[in-house]
């Protein structure tokens, strides 16, 4: 059983494990290729510039030399006497480090003796010199007298081919194998000393950095495709824009417009930060959907590398961190597949328009979740793959809506006008839609038929009879609908139909049971209007059994039917005749599906025709659970006649008259039913739940026929029982009199 509910399932969602591997594996091809990576990194800085900004990082100022300072010293290049005294005020300021974010490899007179002796009694100084380039012109080598001290780093900054820089250097690598310490670096290196953390190389070539633990960038990290990870990289985790770090002129300093303990215990960094100066970089925070922003000096990228190392060693602060790509294309596939299932979902319904409208919301809200989602965790700094989930999830939604609509066209015409439209929305729920053909499967059989409704429309003019029968099989239809069964076929005034064909739900016989109630019910507006149109009221039997019968397309290539093929329609059909007006009559199979929530009026064992044993039937009374519909119980009351009526009735063999015409007489009548008592049957009374023809005679002439149905009563003086299942307008009329007589 749990099997088999496994099955049904993965095949009713075939179409979602089908799509959402395939549009994954799209999206992959996609993102290998690089063709998603500047949305990716667009999402990236997106994201960076919503999240909330983190406080300042009051550990870390920075000296910025600007147009005005080049005003005050009048000339764009700074002799190193300025440097100098720059230097000299901020070491009496008692600083931790001074980064020296200028180059000064080549003497500028005056004052550059000064300045060497400034670096060479000064051990917390950092200077810079690049390193990364093809050329010789491209590397700047650092100040002798720092380089002699190892008081020099990289300050070569990784910029992405979007021209924005999102990484930093821990240290950068020489061709020839050799390691250079970046200047954010070996300013990190030498504050932590004062705290007694230092750089530990761990497994995995991590290194141990405090409470941080940093990881290489690989090339496929985050959004990047084959990006070039030489050297040692790490994301960059911007606390904020430019401008974010205090920041003072050169002027300021060397004019004294600052306190004395103004760099007390700081990082000080010294930097072009002017718009003249050719050291202005894109970031994250330079650019957006609407507007440009301001750029980034390249001091202020240093000093965002040297926070986001030292806060990491001593607070704690998170690198930003991402996913193996395994585990990226898992979320892929997730949200490939939370696509294709909400469109699968969403797919078919009663109104196009209702479902279309909830399918595109449900997708909105899926997207909302996707971008809220990554969104959050950007904010506890992990980059999750944003544009190919998104374009997973779309992907996939759009696959299916395309599947869908081939698959509808195909199933219309494969099926035509010969099942409902309700049918043809759940067969495009299914794959098997297209599959259809013949298969053995077990399904509930439920068979309509109005009692006696045959002889009354040969006295009615066809016009009539047709009006009656559209009244009545439009409620019908509704009712049959309501309970997604499938009308296989409309016989006059008898239906066919099925539940578990043309798809299979685990509560098919319940549904059947709770249809038949439900179109017994539905009789009392229909006989309200054929009362109110002079014709007799309605009586409806209902016969339901479940069985293994095989099911599919019949016919040929001009015409098709979908129909059904078993011994189990048959034995639908003969429960269904045992039947009365009003009457619902189960099988045993049906009864066991049903049992925990049926009511049962009575149970009996019958034999009929191509049965080799004999069965119980059980005649409904009611279906609890969520159903909860129960049919009306009417007690008929028996009144004797003053004069006993003569009337002769012959047994009917199916449709067919019996060779054996009786006597008998009418001694009880009801408002449905009468007692008969049989005057040469030799006591040998009709068997019960067989159809018998009879005519009274009434002043010496013969009524028309009336038939009935010898129903399951038990008489002490060996009458039997029979319900009226057709009576002519005379004689209806007469007998209606009659027992109104009675009961005055």
């Amino acid at each position: 059983m749990l099997w088999n509910k496994c099955n049904c399932f993965f095949r009713q969602w075939c179409g979602v494990w089908s799509t959402a591997p395939t549009i994954t594996g799209l999206v992959i091809i996609f993102r290998f290729f690089g063709l998603l990576q500047f949305w990716e990194w667009a999402a990236y800085d997106a994201y960076m510039r919503m999240r909330p900004l983190e406080s300042p990082d009051n550990r870390i100022a920075i000296v910025g030399i600007n147009e005005e300072d080049i005003r005050a010293v009048g000339q764009p290049i700074f002799p190193d006497a300025v440097y100098a005294k720059l230097l000299k005020k901020l070491k009496a300021m008692e600083p931790k480090v001074i980064g020296l974010d200028v180059y000064r490899d080549l003497p500028v007179e005056p004052g550059h003796q000064e300045l060497v002796e400034i670096f060479k009694s000064t051990p917390n100084i950092v200077g810079i010199e690049k390193v990364v380039g093809e050329k010789e012109t491209e590397v700047t080598k650092a100040a002798p007298a720092l380089a002699e001290n190892n008081q020099a780093g990289a300050n070569d900054l990784k910029v992405d081919s979007d021209e924005k820089i999102r990484r930093g250097y821990l240290f950068v690598t020489l061709e020839n194998g050799e390691n250079i310490w970046s200047f954010a670096s070996h300013i990190v290196l030498r504050y932590l000393e004062n705290v007694d953390i230092s750089l530990e190389e761990i497994e995995g070539d991590k290194f141990q950095l405090g409470k941080a633990v940093i990881k290489p960038f690989e090339a496929n990290d985050g959004g990047y495709v084959r990006a070039d990870a030489g050297g040692y990289l790490f994301l960059l985790n911007y606390r904020g824009p430019s401008r974010y770090f205090e920041t003072v002129s050169m002027m300021d300093i060397l004019e004294d417009r600052v306190s004395s303990d103004w760099g007390r215990d700081k990082i000080i960094l010294i930097g072009m930060v002017g718009q003249s100066f050719n050291d202005l970089f894109s970031t994250p925070y330079s650019s957006s959907l609407i507007r440009a922003l301001e750029p980034m000096s390249g001091v202020e990228i240093h000093a965002s590398l040297i926070s986001q190392l030292i806060s990491s060693a001593i607070d704690g602060r998170s690198m930003i961190k991402t996913w193996a790509e395994i585990y990226e294309w898992i979320w892929i596939l997730f949200w490939s597949g939370v696509g294709a299932a909400i469109t699968w979902k969403w797919r078919t319904g009663g109104s196009v328009s209702y479902f279309s409208i909830w399918k595109v919301v449900a997708i909105f809200v899926a997207g909302g979740v996707l971008f809220a989602s990554t969104y959050i965790a950007f904010v506890w700094n992990w980059w999750l793959p944003v544009v190919p989930a998104f374009l997973g999830m779309i992907g996939s939604a759009v696959m299916i809506t395309a599947y869908i609509a081939r698959s509808a066209q195909d199933i219309r015409q494969t099926f035509g006008r010969y099942l409902t439209d309700e049918v043809v929305a759940t067969l495009l729920e299914s794959p098997e839609g297209l599959k259809l053909g013949g298969e053995h499967r077990k399904i509930t059989i439920l068979t309509s038929d109005l009692r006696g409704f045959t002889a009354t429309s040969e006295r009615l003019p066809p016009e009539e009879v047709v009006k009656i029968l559209n009244f009545y099989l439009g409620y019908m239809a509704d009712v049959i609908t309501k309970y997604q069964g499938t009308i296989d076929e409309f016989m006059g005034d008898g239906i066919l139909v099925l539940f578990g064909a043309p798809i299979a739900r685990e509560d098919d016989p319940a549904r059947a049971v709770a249809c038949a109630i439900d179109m017994q019910l539905v009789m009392e507006p229909i006989n309200k209007q054929i009362k109110e149109w002079g014709l007799t009221p309605l009586e409806m039997g209902i016969g339901i059994n479940t069985g293994e019968v095989v099911v599919g397309n019949i016919g040929s290539l001009k015409r098709t039917k979908y129909g059904v093929v078993g011994s189990q329609v048959n034995l639908t059909y003969r429960i269904e005749s045992y039947t009365t007006g009003g009457q619902i009559l189960i099988s045993g199979t049906t009864f066991k599906e049903v049992e925990s929530i049926i009511e049962i009026n009575d149970e009996k064992e019958i034999m009929p025709k191509g049965v080799k044993k004999p069965i119980t039937i059980y005649d409904v009374g009611g279906l609890g659970g969520k159903y909860n519909l129960f049919l009306q119980k009417g007690e008929e009351i028996y009144l004797p006649l003053k004069e006993a009526i003569s009337l002769h009735y012959v047994v009917l063999d199916g449709k067919n008259v019996g060779n054996y015409l009786l006597n008998g007489s009418l001694v009880k009548l009801s408002e449905k039913e009468a007692e008969i008592q049989g005057i040469n049957s030799g006591g040998n009374i009709p068997p019960a739940l067989i159809n018998i023809k009879l005519n009274f005679l009434w002043d010496g002439k013969e009524s028309e026929d009336v038939y009935g149905k010898v129903l399951d009563k038990k008489s002490e003086n060996g009458n039997f029982y029979i319900r009226f299942t057709a009576k002519p307008p005379d004689v209806a009329a007469k007998l209606e009199l009659m027992y109104k007589s009675l009961q005055s």
